[in-house]
């Protein structure tokens, strides 16, 4: 089934954008996901196509209206979750992108102005997301994020082994990467990543994920799931290095 994403927005010349290209391109061109463009203008009101107005009780800014987006968003309602990006909604992260690609689909709607009528996004259900504690623009941006984060988790987008091994797919940051030279402006690989002993290197590169975790996320460390296992992460790592 191929998994479809609608996206609402005033500025549909912006897509596919970065995801007409790499791992997200190859994945639209082999059909793994459709992208459905759906222009706010051409719902807006009046010989002028506004939509938007400015908020009730005053205030800086113009907020997009519940009655053009609804109308862009007709038809939509068939299961796939809905989104609007906005700074004031939940943080986007790796586990929602992998729930978002297991499922038919996303509606995505790109805020703009001040923000969206909040009538639209309780009326619709949507779910408020945002990248992260700042502003930009508009959600085009945000969303083309929001669909290259899930869209290449989607099956046959990228290797299962690849998945599996970058950083949060299991609580922590991904260890560092190597390769030729051997030596570069006097900086060498770990020797060992170039010992050949497997099990050596698998320790060394959970080693080195979990210090960075603990560095440079420690936020990611503190809320890493425990997995059935008990007693501090880092004496676990420590002991897989000592057998």
């Amino acid at each position: 089934m191929t998994f479809r994403a609608t996206v609402a927005t005033l500025f549909p010349e912006l897509f596919p954008g970065p995801l007409g290209i790499s791992i997200p391109g190859r994945a639209l061109e082999a059909g793994l996901w459709s992208l459905e463009l759906r222009n706010l203008r051409e719902f807006g009101i009046g010989p002028h196509r506004n939509v938007d107005d400015t908020p009730f009780g005053g205030g800086a800014g113009m907020v997009l209206r519940p009655d053009v987006a609804d109308a862009a968003l007709a038809g939509t309602r068939d299961g796939r979750p809905a989104i609007c990006l906005t700074p004031r909604g939940r943080r986007f992260d790796q586990v929602r992108a992998r729930e978002l690609a297991a499922g038919p689909g996303v509606v995505v709607l790109c805020g703009r102005f001040e923000g969206i009528d909040q009538r639209l996004i309780d009326a619709r259900g949507m779910e408020e997301v945002s990248l992260g504690d700042f502003v930009l623009a508009g959600g085009e941006v945000a969303a083309m994020a929001l669909l290259e984060a899930t869209v290449r988790l989607l099956p046959g987008a990228i290797t299962a082994e690849s998945a599996a091994e970058e950083s949060f797919a299991d609580g922590l940051l991904e260890y560092p990467h190597y390769t030729r030279p051997a030596e570069w402006q006097g900086r060498a690989v770990p020797p060992v990543l170039l010992s050949g002993n497997h099990a050596a290197i698998a320790a060394w590169r959970r080693e080195e994920a979990a210090r960075a975790t603990r560095e440079r996320r420690p936020d990611l460390w503190g809320n890493r799931p425990a997995d059935g296992r008990t007693g501090d992460p880092a004496d676990e790592i420590r002991g897989k290095h000592a057998r």
